[in-house]
């Protein structure tokens, strides 16, 4: 695609970032996925920051996408986040985070294998409405994609510890 991207030097985290993404690649394909996000957790293990794709794939267009329009797209929507770093904030070294698919309907296990590398989650949510940040949305048929940032609410209550 011609594009600069970065990726995480740690063998370990590359992998696990490549296995979660291939991973949820059939679920996608399928139209099963409807948003997936990069979850950042504190100590305490709330969530303090979510980045958001909400997706939608249009299943009618099989095989026939147009690749060089979907590609100009996705760079388009690729280079966005690179400059979306000044909407975040530097989180503590010792928080941690995740990635979570969230699915319009459940797959079953018997069909799939793929299914077994995705198992519920207990993500505590936070209690009011979170505040959204829109980073970028792209439609290019079959695919549309939102981008956006999900901060807690300023009237959320806080932890108990003071924490962010």
């Amino acid at each position: 695609m011609n594009l600069v991207v970065q990726r995480a030097r740690h063998p370990q985290l590359r992998d696990y970032i490549h296995s979660a993404v291939f991973g949820l690649l059939p679920f996608i394909q399928k139209g099963m996925v409807e948003r997936a996000a990069v979850i950042f957790f504190n100590t305490d293990g709330i969530p303090v920051e979510r980045f958001v794709f909400k997706l939608a794939v249009n299943l009618s267009y099989g095989s026939k996408v147009e690749e060089a329009d979907l590609e100009f797209s996705l760079r388009s929507f690729l280079i966005k986040l690179s400059v979306s770093e000044s909407l975040t904030k530097v989180l503590p070294r010792n928080y941690r985070w995740e990635i979570t698919a969230y699915f319009r309907s459940l797959p079953e296990a018997s069909a799939n294998k793929d299914v077994e590398q995705w198992i519920p989650t207990d993500t505590r949510q936070w209690e009011q409405p979170p505040l959204l940040t829109p980073i970028k949305s792209m439609s290019s048929e079959p695919l549309c994609v939102q981008l956006y940032i999900e901060h807690p609410s300023l009237s959320e209550p806080k932890p108990q510890n003071g924490e962010v």
